[in-house]
């Protein structure tokens, strides 16, 4: 048996300490500090590839901060799933306890906003995951206009992000921005090496079997934490005191298929038929795409949404792309 405590491998885990980001924690809790004064603090917007910390990041950081200073509340919210205004700004009474008698289908959204407006308790951080994902990104400049609320934003690229309209960019601008690069072999290594301490039995695995692990993940540390856990998974199955390289390399396809179904269980409709149509088509430009997805869909979304959501598809390796502007191509993964 290798798994002492199988809740250190999910990827919702949170640790109670990080590596390889003490740089990033720094910065984005010097942008928090006015909270511990009682006063608003700047937005921040951490941006970088999949998998390297951002959402672990901020929650990590707002969990120590609410332990250290009591008078401070946050609330996590994920905006691929919860991308209209209406939700997001649900989403963020729920936060604070004010969604009595909110009905989703009679309640005016101003109504939700004038309740955010009033709030005046204590201070309230909201971590905007998936921020790009925002059907209306106006629902940022209600957030944003709240009195007592802080915005972490969360995304991919820090240049499609910005790409939205002028009013709401003018006042983001000066979030605090923290890039978040892909973490090298030795650093997920490092980050592999505490989830075995905190989650499996001693000599379960030794380092050059867990850089195995971290070479094959691409600086993608939902990768690397996919492929440890599905070779735990294949130890424990087998009966064995240890995880092999063998099992490693039978779990790295694993690991990689289980992490794009996640993401392609994400999409929303919309997406759902542009993915679909890719890889139906294996190969296809942009107008073909566009005309294609229009027949597939009721009420479909502008062509500036529709890149913003093949933008999302391409960072998370769902599909491929190629050329630029009119010669765009964008190609399935097969």
């Amino acid at each position: 048996m290798v798994i002492q405590d199988a809740r250190v491998l999910r990827d919702e885990f949170i640790p109670k300490e990080v590596v390889h980001r003490d740089a990033e924690v720094q910065r984005l809790a010097e942008t928090l500090e006015p909270i511990t004064q009682g006063d608003k603090a700047d937005n921040s917007l951490l941006f970088g590839p999949p998998g390297t910390g951002k959402t672990c990041i901020a929650q990590h950081t707002l969990e120590k901060l609410e332990k250290e200073q009591l008078d401070v509340k946050y609330h996590y919210i994920n905006c691929w799933e919860n991308y209209n205004r209406f939700k997001v700004l649900y989403k963020a009474l729920e936060g604070i306890g004010k969604t009595l008698n909110v009905h989703r289908q009679s309640t005016p959204t101003d109504e939700l906003l004038k309740r955010l407006r009033d709030y005046d308790q204590l201070p309230y951080v909201l971590i905007l995951d998936e921020v790009d994902q925002l059907e209306d990104e106006k629902v940022l400049y209600d957030l944003y206009s709240a009195p007592n609320i802080t915005m972490i934003m969360i995304t991919n690229s820090e240049s499609e992000f910005f790409n939205m309209d002028q009013r709401v960019r003018s006042r983001l601008m000066d979030s605090e921005r923290i890039e978040f690069s892909k973490y090298s072999a030795d650093e997920l290594t490092d980050i592999l090496s505490d989830r075995v301490e905190w989650g499996l039995y001693r000599d379960a695995i030794d380092r050059s079997r867990l850089r195995k692990v971290a070479l094959s993940a691409d600086g993608d540390a939902r990768i690397a934490i996919g492929i440890l856990r599905s070779a735990a998974r294949k130890a424990e199955k087998e009966s064995k005191e240890e995880i092999t390289r063998e099992m490693i390399q039978e779990s790295v396809p694993d690991a990689k298929e289980n992490q794009k179904q996640k993401n392609v269980e994400k999409l929303n409709k919309h997406q759902k038929a542009l993915y679909d149509i890719v890889n139906e088509e294996g190969k296809i430009k942009p107008g073909e795409l566009y005309e294609k997805y229009g027949k597939k869909v009721d009420e479909p979304r502008t062509k500036r949404m529709l890149r913003k959501y093949l933008n999302k598809m391409e960072h998370y390796r769902l599909i491929d792309s190629e050329g630029e502007g009119r010669w765009r191509v964008y190609k399935s993964k097969g």
